[in-house]
């Protein structure tokens, strides 16, 4: 390799770094208005302090799903779509945000069974609906989610996030009212207290902090202030900037909407020092999206080496290399800046293990590479690093995913042991299946048998199986001293620890059958697929199916994917014990 394709090659790496941190650049103004200063807002959601871009964020993703959208031939980012929400409502519920799939809540839906011919409707589409859509809702609530009919399961779930939307649009003023400012002059009429307890009940976020010499976690909403003010109590500070930022944004005045944010943010910080910094940090995050920005690095890497087998094999295998790097390196100060945020070990719940898992099994792979320089450990890391990092993007669709953690989990000391020891040997048994599935691959696309590359693959995956086996068997040892003190017992034969002696049982199995001489290369490799689909079950199966103390939740779409990795894994198996290139005809021998 010369020295200038060693310099293009790790250039491209460089390249790739340079772009990541181009999205964590401050956001321009919107129509003039400093849309972006007002998504840094500290607030209180969900039981912790965040900038109101990371509730505008995860609410489009629960409602929408994704991070913004299209409107009226322009792009809709989160913090304009939440201005629009909070202060200019009329303008918000034209906006096609609901993406509705199903056709029988379409045809619930649709006027008069009128079909319009989409499936993405604006909240004044499903207004003439919302009380059919709370009806059926409600009808179907009370049945355990793995037994609603698909019907019934839509038409939850958009109940779900037609309500999430209505909080929003009524916790700063009650939609349809002048605006807050009025109800500030209001104060002390006789429907205004009404109106205080519906904004009280209705509001999603508080978004007020805590006066001097109040609990520093006495966060109020605009009505719980707007009730203390009417019964004599002073007004909150922050009620007239934030009033003034509403009428300048209905009236379109881009001025007068960035000083009252300018005054907003100095009330904050008088009454809340530290809040506004904190939340600033989790917006850069946010505006960086480093798992997004690292699972498409991934994606290049994994491309720029298979391009590499077929042309200039010199120049790109290096460049696959180097842009994994790129990705490891993104994907780490992602993990790190949510360690910092959140004040917590890495995996805290689903989504941050998905994160963990694909980051444990590309610094793996890098270190499989340096040792075999063959490709193949760039390959199965970028693919892996792809694949965890797409399974969180779905998962992140929830919403908050820095949530508070359950009370049985709130242990920095379990969270960061054993967590952290039995995700890592998740990652480890992923990889090694993943090196395996390259194996069976490359035997039938290969058209040369080349033994040592056999041989070397075969050796990583069992050098990677016994790192897992150690991880794995201390992480459910850990796990069981964890449960000891959390629940009183060691073992309780829950599903979730069932799941993870299965996979120490099978990394064991693979060894033992190895050293024993039961297989060889291939029934290692057929063995190694199968260990995915038990860490996946263990993994997903029993945290998502609504089964033992481990459970967080019954999901369809989770279900469906699972069964489909499973069914690919057992294709896969079956392609590794077939001969090679078995669909090529033999030639015959003589007579």
């Amino acid at each position: 390799m010369t020295f200038v394709q060693k310099y293009l090659a790790w250039g491209a790496g460089v390249l790739a770094l340079l772009i990541a941190l181009v999205f964590a650049l401050p956001g321009g103004k919107v129509r003039g208005f400093d849309a972006s200063g007002f998504g840094n807002l500290p607030i209180l959601e969900g039981g912790r302090i965040k900038p109101l871009d990371s509730l505008a964020r995860n609410s489009l993703l629960v409602i929408h799903g994704s991070q913004g959208f299209r409107h009226e031939g322009r792009s809709i980012g989160p913090d304009e779509w939440i201005l629009d929400l909070l202060f200019r409502p009329q303008v918000a519920d034209t906006q096609r945000i609901f993406i509705i799939n199903d056709t029988e809540v379409q045809s619930l839906i649709d006027d008069k069974g009128k079909k319009l011919g989409r499936d993405n409707y604006s909240f004044a589409d499903l207004g003439p609906r919302l009380e059919e859509i709370q009806k059926q809702a409600s009808t179907a609530q009370p049945i355990a989610p793995q037994k609603r009919t698909r019907f019934q399961s839509a038409i939850v779930n958009l109940f779900d996030r037609v309500y999430l939307y209505y909080k929003l649009r009524n916790t700063l003023q009650l939609a349809g009212s002048p605006g807050l400012g009025w109800e500030i002059q209001s104060l002390g009429t006789a429907d205004a207290n009404l109106r205080h307890q519906d904004l009280i009940q209705l509001a999603q976020f508080r978004i007020l902090p805590p006066l001097a010499g109040e609990n520093p976690d006495a966060w109020q909403s605009v009505g719980q202030a707007l009730s203390a003010a009417s019964k004599g109590g002073p007004l909150h500070p922050a009620l007239p900037p934030l009033a003034r930022l509403n009428a300048a944004y209905v009236t379109d005045d881009a001025a007068g909407f960035n000083a009252a944010l300018a005054e907003m943010d100095g009330v904050v910080s008088t009454l809340k020092p530290g809040a506004l910094a904190k939340a600033s940090r989790e917006l850069v995050f946010n505006r960086a999206q480093p798992f997004y920005v690292g699972l498409s690095i991934y994606f290049m890497a994994f491309l720029a080496l298979c391009i590499s087998w077929l042309w200039k094999p010199d120049l790109l295998r290096p460049t696959a290399y180097a842009l994994l790097c790129a990705g490891a390196i993104v994907h780490t100060l992602g993990l790190a800046a949510r360690i910092i945020l959140q004040g917590r070990p890495p995996v805290t719940n689903l989504y941050s293990s998905a994160v963990f898992v694909g980051w444990g099994a590309v610094i793996l792979g890098l270190i499989v590479e340096r040792m075999y320089r063959k490709g193949f450990g760039t390959a199965v890391a970028a693919a892996a690093g792809f694949a965890s990092l797409i399974v969180a993007q779905n998962l992140g669709t929830e919403g908050d995913t820095m949530e508070m953690m359950r009370a049985v989990l709130d242990s920095n000391f379990w969270l960061a042991t054993h967590v952290v020891t039995i995700t890592i040997g998740y990652a480890g048994t992923f990889l090694a299946g993943a090196i395996a599935i390259a194996y069976a691959l490359r035997k039938h696309l290969a058209t040369q048998v080349d033994v040592e590359t056999d041989r070397a693959l075969a050796d990583m995956a069992y050098g990677i199986i016994c790192f897992s086996l150690f991880f794995s068997f201390v992480g459910t040892v850990l796990g069981g001293i964890w449960a000891d003190q959390s629940w009183g017992r060691f073992w309780g034969w829950d599903p979730k620890e069932n799941g993870a002696l299965l996979i120490v049982l099978w990394n064991a199995i693979i060894l033992h059958a190895r050293m024993a001489g039961y297989v060889r290369e291939r029934g290692i490799m057929m063995m190694a697929i199968f260990g995915n689909i038990i860490t996946a079950c263990s993994w997903f199966g029993v945290n998502m199916l609504g089964v033992g103390l481990h459970s967080y939740g019954f999901m369809d779409q989770a279900f469906y994917a699972l069964t489909a990795f499973i069914a690919s894994q057992l294709v896969l198996m079956g392609i590794c014990y077939a001969p090679a290139r078995f669909w090529v005809e033999k030639p015959h021998g003589k007579a």
